[in-house]
């Protein structure tokens, strides 16, 4: 085993768990914010299964996603933008649970949390797909197009996953407001993947020919 791969992993774990601990229940002002506890639950489980996964079977995969800064200008601008959305999200949620902007249905947050679950089994069904898959946009040695499985229906369906992960977030916390906030991210992500296709097009051999043949960048028959 990787002992640094490992140290990495289990850092940037703990830490996206506490800084995601401090955004929900610092601004709620308690610790008895069951929406919030039940988004780390379903964020952060499953985060802990797919690492112990890729530690054990693809220990590549992890440490390409382990990777996140970014090359092109335009890029960075996007994680920077959706790091703001997330900050506020988050706290906009903390707030709305302490002074009690949204009135939404008990089984909302409910339902929010299973589509949440079943977008996590959709990424990790594109991590198996595609094992060049890392959180910035370059491309990487020896890299070929995936043009199999969910890559024959969309050509981004790890970002397709993300929209609904994240637009599900707000809805597991109980807050509107937050909602609304997280609606940035589907425009983020359609700047996102305009650049990537231009990188794509200009340095991988034979993504021209895919996206003739796979007309549908996120959603089908939509865009």
């Amino acid at each position: 085993m990787d002992k640094k791969l490992l140290c990495s992993a289990t850092a940037k774990f703990i830490l996206g768990l506490v800084c995601t601990g401090a955004l929900l229940f610092l601004p709620a002002g308690t610790i008895y914010f069951s929406n919030g506890w039940l988004l780390m639950a379903v964020m952060f489980l499953p985060m802990f299964v797919a690492g112990l996964v890729m530690m054990k079977a693809n220990p590549a995969l992890l440490r390409s996603r382990l990777q996140a800064k970014e090359q092109q200008g335009e890029q960075r601008l996007v994680v920077v933008l959706s790091g703001l959305m997330f900050l506020c999200g988050f706290v906009a949620a903390g707030l709305d649970f302490r002074f009690g902007w949204s009135a939404m249905p008990g089984w909302l947050p409910v339902c929010a949390a299973a589509v949440f679950l079943a977008a996590y089994g959709l990424y990790a069904e594109v991590l198996r797909e595609n094992t060049w898959l890392s959180r910035t946009v370059r491309v990487q040695q020896g890299q070929q197009v995936v043009d199999t499985g969910l890559y024959g229906i969309v050509r981004h369906p790890m970002y397709a996953a993300t929209v609904i992960l994240f637009l599900s977030m707000p809805l597991v916390l109980g807050s509107w407001v937050s909602f609304v906030v997280f609606l940035v991210y589907p425009l983020l992500i359609v700047k996102r993947i305009r650049n990537e296709e231009q990188v794509l097009e200009a340095e991988l051999n034979g993504y021209a020919d895919y996206k003739a043949r796979v007309k549908y960048r996120l959603i089908p028959y939509i865009w």
